[in-house]
Order: structure tokens, then C-alpha cells, then sequence
């Protein structure tokens, strides 16, 4: 099947479908076995240095894991038939986009602030932030849910479909691995600094070039919901390096300057205040309109996205015939 159609159908698949909590998730798995090699990990190693080099041994096992696992199921499955290697590369690579998911997460804290309902809302969105949430006003409510949309546009859409186009569903899902595995033992403390060190950094890594082609996307997309996509552009040039990773700022600050709105501030994690530098100008007091805009880019964006993709591997595919 051709990998144009695939690239499409497993985004419509997501679009449609999402992540049906009866289905097995790829993502499980992969969590199950992050958490199985760490606990062998720690059974043989405790030291700063050797928890260092293990730490090399998590993306390497997992991810490539991943790849060699995926890769040999889809070729099985060729032999068999080219049809239901298809549609298992469809299914697969639909694991790795979770763009509706990240579009109801947004609208279900949407609907409660809406409504009025602040502690309802507020548990909304404590169910995708780390963040604690339990005395967030609205404003602050509405900012940490743009800039989780705005951030896992790069981690949860562009960067899987990048890679999808880049070598199938064996390098999504290798993807795949590596975000979860940021995810769990990416962390700047005391329990991960050194077992998670490497996946922190190869995280960083292979969201580079998506996370700066997300910014020239929502520039895009903030001239076609005739938005300011001047101020977008400029935002993202100006405060995309001042965020502490260096990916996420690119679509957090483009969503700032395309709403006219700042990101960024004071957080609190576990009863500790964390100051994380501003992203765009506070023109407007944040509303919770601002939640169903920045979805609304993250919709388009990823439709765009994928099109091109199709394009240009339908463009390969000629040069190849």
C-alpha cells in the first residue's frame, strides 16, 4: 500500500477514532517495559556513573526495540499480504498521533470553565499537566491548557507523522518510544537526572526539526484563521529560545503571538514553585475561548501537516518509478 495513502489513513484514523480505551495501546506496553528495565537497572546499578551509562541502555533497548518489533510484524505481514501489512501500518501509526485526544482534553477543560464550574475545570486539566492545579483561577487554567494543546502539537502529531513519512510505522513507533520514555524518566531530579539523562536528550534531538517546522505551520495556519500571523512569527523569533527546552517554545510562543496573549510564569510542581520564562505579550487577559482557538490550530496544522507529507511521499515514489 502506498505509504501516501497510509500516512492519510491512519491520521483520519486518529481524527475518527482516537484511542479507544478497549483497544490495546502501544503506549502501555511501551510504559510496562520502561518500568520493567528500570527496576532491573536499579537492582545492579546506584552510583551517579553507572546510572549514567545505564542510562544509555533504556533508549537503546526501548526504542529500538520498538523499530525491530514493528519492523518485523509489518514484513510478516507483507508475506502474507500486502493489504493487511497496510492496514496494521495504518493502525500502528494511528497509535502514535493523539490529535483528537489532545483536542478533547482541551474542550473538557473548555466545557467546565464554560459552565462556570472552577474545581471541575480545574481537575480537568490536572489530568494532562504535571502542574499542580488545585488553586488555579481561570486565567491560569486557561494557560496551562494552551500551552499543553501548543506543546504536544510537536510531541503528539508533527513529530510522529515526521517520522511515519521518514521510515513507516517501525520509525513512528520507535518515536513513540522515545517521547514515552522522556515522559517517564525524562526528568531533572534527583530519582532521574542520571538514568534519564539520555532519553532526555534524544528526545530533544529528534523533535528539533518538527518543533521549528511546527512554528512555520502555526505562522501558516494564524494568516488562514486571520489571525496575527505577523506577531506570531515575531513571538516565535524573539521568545522560542527563552523556554528551558529547546523545542517547545516554538509552538508555544507562535500560539502566544497568534492570540495575543503570554505564556509562561509561575508554576507549582509537588508544593515547589517553578518560574518558567514568558512566551508573547499579555495584550488581553486570557479567555476561555482562547482554548477552542489554539485547537483550532492544532486541527489545522496537523491537517496541513499530513498533506504535505502524502505529497511528498507520492513525490518520492514517482522519482522512485
Amino acid at each position: 500500500m502506498k505509504l501516501a495513502i497510509i500516512l492519510l489513513a491512519a491520521y483520519v484514523v486518529d481524527r475518527i477514532v482516537g484511542d479507544p480505551r478497549n483497544l490495546p495501546h502501544p503506549v502501555v506496553y511501551m510504559g510496562k517495559a520502561i518500568s520493567s528495565i528500570e527496576r532491573l537497572i536499579r537492582r545492579f546499578a546506584s552510583a551517579p556513573r553507572a546510572l549514567k551509562r545505564a542510562g544509555l541502555l533504556l533508549p537503546l533497548l526501548v526504542a529500538g526495540g520498538a523499530w525491530v518489533l514493528t519492523a518485523l510484524l509489518v514484513m510478516l505481514l507483507y508475506k502474507i499480504s500486502p493489504w493487511l501489512a497496510g492496514a496494521a501500518e495504518v493502525w500502528l501509526i494511528s497509535t502514535t498521533i493523539a490529535s483528537k485526544g489532545l483536542k478533547d482534553a482541551g474542550l473538557a477543560v473548555f466545557a467546565e470553565l464554560r459552565q462556570g464550574d472552577i474545581p471541575a475545570a480545574r481537575r480537568a486539566l490536572g489530568m494532562i499537566v504535571g502542574r499542580d492545579t488545585a488553586h488555579l483561577e481561570s486565567p491560569e487554567i486557561v494557560r496551562g491548557t494552551v500551552e499543553t494543546v501548543a506543546e504536544n502539537i510537536v510531541d503528539a502529531i508533527i513529530s510522529p507523522l515526521f517520522f511515519a513519512l521518514l521510515g513507516g510505522a517501525p520509525l513512528a513507533m520507535a518515536y513513540r518510544a522515545v517521547n514515552t520514555l522522556d515522559s517517564m524518566v525524562g526528568y531533572k531530579n534527583d530519582k532521574y537526572r542520571d538514568l534519564g539523562w539520555a532519553s532526555a536528550r534524544l528526545d530533544d534531538v529528534v523533535n528539533y526539526i518538527p518543533a521549528r517546522f511546527t512554528a512555520l505551520l502555526l505562522t501558516l495556519c494564524a494568516a488562514l484563521l486571520r489571525l496575527d500571523w505577523r506577531r506570531c512569527w515575531r513571538t516565535v523569533r524573539r521568545d522560542a529560545r527563552l523556554h528551558p527546552s529547546p523545542n517547545s517554545g516554538y509552538p508555544e510562543s507562535a500560539v502566544a503571538g497568534a492570540l495575543g496573549i503570554r505564556l509562561g510564569g509561575e508554576n507549582v510542581y509537588h508544593g515547589v514553585t517553578s518560574f518558567r520564562a514568558y512566551m508573547g505579550d499579555p495584550l488581553r487577559t486570557m479567555e476561555p475561548e482562547d482554548i477552542i482557538v489554539t485547537s483550532r490550530m492544532m486541527m489545522l496544522s496537523s491537517a496541513i501537516f499530513v498533506c504535505l507529507c502524502a505529497a511528498v511521499a507520492l513525490l518520492w515514489q514517482g522519482m522512485g518509478g
